[in-house]
This record gives structure tokens, C-alpha cells and sequence, in this order.
């Protein structure tokens, strides 16, 4: 009888992730109890519940309740802000949790602090789970994509729960156990580098179409709106298209005209660039986006060098080209768009594979891109692509090399150096797909110029290098040399 009035699983830190998904979960028919500092979000929670098909949840007041309140072995989402409030929030509960509890960590948090997490808290016999969640307020009340990295007895504790509360596909729910350690943290880090990516270059392809092509707000939804009907449909093609819709309700014209053009970030997509470098790993569509998010910040610095430079000379007319064919334009971007997404997916793969090879993880790159076709930001019908391709060859070295994706990169690369080419002579920056195209083209090419870099390493720092005809490690003393030839050419004159 105890045990059928106690909650199954229990969530602190109620702000709208922390609320939505509790709703979600009760929704599914799981009592749950909900906790927050702010006595006034427990309320508002409660009531949340009450208004939404009066659902099975219940709120506590403080830390001891909330967890005395649960099913043993009782199972603890947190959602808080990641850092130091995770922290005090895991010392809160684990004075009251017993061996065999579980505390599931939601938030996007660095993952070697979760690492360590699961280290301190195993010394209690409290078990761990760091898990990424995507798809913002919405994917939090309707379906998420989950990502639980950690302990596999404490995601088999709760495993149903998850299974019915992650969005759901054809190929079943968004979720799988990921792996040990922080890994659930790392690819929901990764899967928000992608988003960096993906966001830069719909951003790119608006730029080109508004001010190379003269495109109007209205003719940029339809676009977008046909595009969702295609290889390109996708969560956040859905909604730039309603973004152009949206009319100012304080003015006239279109609201996405009055936004101030600063990118805000939250640090994710900083971590994946810092991780691609640390693994030796390529990741220009990512660290182009990033550059990008920078750049936008300093907004008084590019007012004041717009103006400085057109003082200097510099054209004002930057962007809109007569006669162009717009229709040709039109259909050049969207598969220059394409092409671009499949380089920074590609990156981002590479990056989750190297990962894992370092901390064994034995990560499975198809069933990621399974996990995240439904609930989160970067959900799209391509993703179900790139699972297959993973599928055809698990060892695949890249999605650039896949036979299908290759065929498809093959048939785009024309539009793409067309749109790129066309934004260079224009003025407009196109750094994310400029970085695509650079990686696609360095990366498909067998021999680099790198041959002269590595000559010029051994010449002032004696290096070494290989050679591509006999093995072996060599030194060449060029200065020395190339005197003694300048020398021997001048006698000749």
C-alpha cells in the first residue's frame, strides 16, 4: 500500500525545461513528485498539472519529502543550471538517497564533470546518469530526443519511463542508452556544435538569397516552406519559414527585419570546437559558425568599420546583382545548403567517433542520428540517411565517402562553387559554406600542398620529414643547399 502511493520518479529544478518534462512524464501516466527551491514554481507546477488533465503529479517543499516521497529504488531527474547548482543540488538530495537511488543529470553539462559526479557519488552507492535532452520547452512537453550516458543499471531503472516520454519515430523512440561516463553529456555537446552548423548555414542561404537574389520576406517563406517538402525538410527549415511570416505587431514590415543582429550562445558549441582541436579532429563548418556568433557581437565595432571603409572606398553596393535568375539562384542555394549540412554533419560525426575511440565508449554513430530524427533541434529526414549509411558501414571514415552521399555532393558541387563564387563577388559572407566546400575539397583531394609546409617545418626547426618514395624519417639542411645552388646558378650567368 506504501508503495503504491509513492511517486516513480521525482524532478528538481522547475524552470520551463524542468516543468515541461514533468508534465510530459506524468502525461504518460508516471505519478511523479516535483521539487524546486522558489516554492512558488512547485505551485505553479501543481497547478500546471491540475489545468493540463489533472495529472499524477505531486509537489514537495523540501528536499527530504520530495525524496522520502519516491518508489524505491527511487530514481531523481535534476534539471538546474549546469556548474556549481548541480552540485548543491546533488549534496541536497544525497543526504536523504540510499544505495541503489539514481540521480539523473538533464542539463547540458560539461562532461567530465559528470565523470566526476558519478565518481563521488558512487563512494554513497548512488548511481549516475548524465543526459543530454533536446528539443527546447516544446520537445520537453511533447517528446524529446534523450541522451543517457552513465550508469546501465540506473537507464534500465527508468528505461520505460524514457521509452514513452522521447518523441517517437517509425524506428521506435528517441532514445538509447549511449554509453558509459560522460557520454550522453558529449553527444548532446556535439549534437549542439551541429546545431551551430546548421543554423549558420540557413542563415548564409537567406543572406544570399535577400541580398544577392532581392528577395522579399514573403517569397523567402515560400521558399523555405517548399524546401521543408524536400531532401532539406527539417525542424529548423519549418520554422525559418514561419519566421518570415511573422508580422511586428509594434510597427510595419516583418519582424525578423527589427531584430538586433547579435547571436547569443550558452557555450556547447565553444566546447565542440575546443574538443575537435584537442582530438586533432577538422571541424571548420562548426568553428565558422562560432566565429560567426563572435563577430555578431561586436556590433559597434562593424557599424564603425562599415563606416570607416566606405570613407576608405569601399563599395557600398554590396549584394543585389542584375540579372540574376533568381530561379536559378533559388534552386543553386538549396543545394549548396545541402551539400554544406552534410560537411558540418560529417565533422560532427567524426568528432563523436574520435571520442570514442579515446575513452572507449563504443559510441554507435547510426543510432544516434536514429535518436535525433524526432524531438530535437536538428531533427530532420536526412538524419535517417545518414543512419543508414552508418548501417551500410559502420567503420565509415565519412559521409563524404559514403557511395550515396557521395553521388549527391558530386551532382551539388557545381551550384555550390556557383553560390559561393556569386557571394564572394557580392560582398557577403559566407563562412560556413565556404568552410563546407574547403573541407569537401581538401578532403577529396590525394595530394595536398602540405608537402611544402612540412619542408618548411624541417628548415627552421629541423622537423623531419617522410618521402613518398622510399620510408624513413629525413633531414635536409636547405638553407645550406639552396646558397650552394644560388651560387652555382650565378657562376652559370
Amino acid at each position: 500500500m506504501e508503495s503504491a502511493a509513492l511517486s516513480r520518479i521525482g524532478l528538481a529544478g522547475l524552470a520551463v525545461m524542468g516543468q515541461n518534462l514533468a508534465l510530459n512524464i506524468a502525461e504518460k501516466g508516471f505519478p511523479i513528485s516535483v521539487y524546486n527551491r522558489t516554492t512558488s514554481k512547485v505551485d505553479e507546477t501543481v497547478d500546471r498539472a491540475r489545468n493540463e488533465g489533472s495529472l499524477p503529479l505531486f509537489g514537495q517543499y523540501n528536499p527530504r519529502d520530495f525524496v522520502l516521497s519516491l518508489q524505491r529504488p527511487r530514481s531523481v531527474i535534476i534539471l538546474v543550471k549546469a556548474g556549481a547548482p548541480v552540485d548543491q543540488t546533488i549534496a541536497a538530495l544525497s543526504d536523504h538517497l540510499e544505495p541503489g537511488d539514481t540521480i539523473i543529470d538533464g542539463g547540458n553539462e560539461w562532461y567530465e564533470n559528470t565523470e566526476r559526479r558519478i565518481q563521488h557519488v558512487s563512494e554513497k552507492g548512488i548511481l549516475y546518469l548524465g543526459m543530454g535532452v533536446s528539443g527546447g520547452e516544446d520537445g520537453a512537453r511533447n517528446g524529446p530526443s534523450l541522451m543517457p550516458g552513465g550508469s546501465y543499471e540506473a537507464y534500465s531503472n527508468i528505461q520505460d519511463i524514457l521509452m514513452k516520454v522521447a518523441a517517437q519515430v517509425e524506428d521506435g523512440p528517441c532514445v538509447t542508452y549511449i554509453g558509459e561516463g560522460g557520454s550522453g553529456n558529449f553527444v548532446k555537446m556535439v549534437h549542439n556544435g551541429i546545431e551551430y552548423g546548421d543554423m549558420q548555414l540557413i542563415s548564409e542561404a537567406y543572406d544570399v538569397l535577400k541580398h544577392v537574389g532581392g528577395l522579399s520576406n514573403s517569397e523567402l517563406a515560400d521558399i523555405f516552406t517548399e524546401w521543408n517538402r524536400g531532401e532539406l525538410e527539417s525542424f529548423l527549415i519549418e520554422i525559418t519559414a514561419d519566421i518570415f511570416k511573422v508580422k511586428d505587431e509594434g510597427g510595419d514590415g516583418y519582424l525578423v527585419d527589427k531584430i538586433l543582429d547579435k547571436t547569443g550562445m550558452k557555450g556547447t558549441g565553444k566546447w565542440t570546437v575546443q574538443q575537435a582541436a584537442e582530438l586533432s579532429v577538422a571541424a571548420p563548418t562548426i568553428a565558422a559558425s562560432l566565429d560567426c556568433r563572435y563577430l555578431s557581437g561586436l556590433k559597434e565595432e562593424r557599424e564603425n568599420a562599415a563606416t570607416v571603409l566606405k570613407e576608405a572606398g569601399l563599395s557600398e553596393e554590396i549584394g543585389l546583382k542584375s540579372g540574376v535568375d533568381k530561379k536559378r539562384l533559388i534552386d543553386d542555394v538549396r543545394q549548396a545548403l545541402y551539400a554544406s549540412k552534410i560537411c558540418s554533419y560529417a565533422q560532427g560525426m567524426n568528432l563523436l567517433r574520435a571520442k570514442s575511440d579515446e575513452k572507449g565508449w563504443n559510441l554507435n554513430l547510426g543510432e544516434l542520428a536514429r535518436i535525433w530524427k524526432g524531438g530535437c533541434i536538428i531533427r530532420a529526414v536526412f538524419l535517417d540517411r545518414i543512419k543508414k549509411a552508418y548501417q551500410r558501414n559502420p567503420n565509415l571514415a565519412s559521409l563524404i565517402v559514403d557511395p550515396e552521399f557521395a553521388r549527391e555532393m558530386v551532382q551539388r558541387q557545381g551550384a555550390w562553387r556557383r553560390v559561393v563564387g556569386l557571394a564572394i563577388s557580392s560582398g557577403i559572407s559566407t563562412p560556413g559554406m565556404c568552410a563546407s566546400l574547403a573541407y569537401f575539397d581538401t578532403y577529396r583531394r590525394a595530394r595536398l600542398p602540405a608537402n611544402l609546409v612540412q619542408a618548411q617545418r624541417d628548415l627552421f626547426g629541423a622537423h623531419t620529414y617522410e618521402r613518398v618514395d622510399r620510408p624513413g624519417n629525413f633531414h635536409t639542411e636547405w638553407t645550406k643547399l639552396a646558397r650552394q645552388t644560388g651560387a652555382g646558378v650565378g657562376a652559370l650567368n
